[in-house]
């Protein structure tokens, strides 16, 4: 088994492991937080289920370079190493071991738990699992997958049925952004839907459910990084809202299945100007 091979493997087994001491935790009683806003939450399970992936990485690669979206300090490390950003050399992994956190706690179950493995700054596989939706999304160096069948993006040509997703938080100091991200969507586009768990819209674009995504501000590497490498292993295209490739969260980010990408890039460039 080759290096990268094994840890596209890793990366599948511990964003499962974790999404199911997430999927134990739902729709039952929570210890919930506020951080940043009274909508960006964390709950005790995804401290439990982000403690969960760093052991299963752990148990392959001793001493590991991890970077979390929760607090590490509050569940402990065990035999990694915590970065705050994604190194530019060597390889790490990037945890997001509930993305979607405000649905989770609504019992909604759109959430995800996702895991990238990165060598060099470059995401070289990357898992999401959605247990309620009983799919996991792969990929390495060899495949890209939904429930171990091959995926690709979708091959719609025509605008006008495309269905273009949109997230980002939605804020009271800044209410115009999002509605004109919308106005713009349903201008250029046949359907504009938003689901509140970024990891899941990127694997759905990958899958080809859904054509193209807009996400306004940058978005940190836990949010993206596994999707993004999703995207493009299954024939799509990301960019920056210039139209550079994304790397780790320098600009907006946006997807596509790439039939269209510049008709997805003019609508967001419209929106946001």
């Amino acid at each position: 088994m080759s290096e990268a091979t094994h840890r596209a493997a890793v990366a599948e087994r511990a964003a499962r492991a974790g999404g199911v001491v997430a999927r134990e935790a739902f729709r039952t009683e929570l210890t919930i937080e506020t951080k940043q806003s009274p909508t960006d939450v964390v709950s005790n399970a995804d401290r439990d289920a982000q403690q969960q992936v760093l052991a299963t990485i752990a148990q392959e690669f001793p001493a590991a370079t991890v970077i979390c979206e929760e607090d590490v300090s509050t569940v402990g490390a065990g035999e990694v190493e915590v970065a705050e950003v994604v190194p530019e050399t060597g390889p790490a992994w990037v945890v997001d071991p509930i993305d979607g956190t405000a649905n989770f706690v609504r019992e909604i179950g759109f959430w995800a738990t996702s895991v990238a493995a990165v060598v060099d700054g470059e995401p070289v596989a990357g898992a999401t699992s959605m247990p309620s939706m009983t799919d996991i999304y792969t990929a390495g160096p060899e495949s890209v997958s939904r429930n171990d069948e091959p995926m690709t993006v979708s091959e719609q040509t025509n605008p006008d049925a495309f269905a273009v997703g949109t997230t980002g938080r939605w804020s009271t100091s800044d209410p115009d952004t999002p509605a004109e991200i919308v106005r713009a969507v349903t201008e250029h586009f046949g359907d504009a839907r938003r689901f509140g768990c970024i990891q899941g819209l990127l694997a759905l674009v990958a899958a080809g459910g859904m054509e193209a995504a807009i996400m306004p501000d940058p978005p940190n590497a836990w949010d993206s990084l596994a999707g993004v490498h999703l995207v493009r292993r299954a024939g799509g295209r990301a960019t920056t809202l210039s139209g550079e490739r994304f790397s780790d969260g320098d600009d907006a980010l946006i997807v596509s299945n790439d039939t269209r990408h510049e008709a997805v890039l003019d609508a967001a460039q419209q929106a946001l100007s």
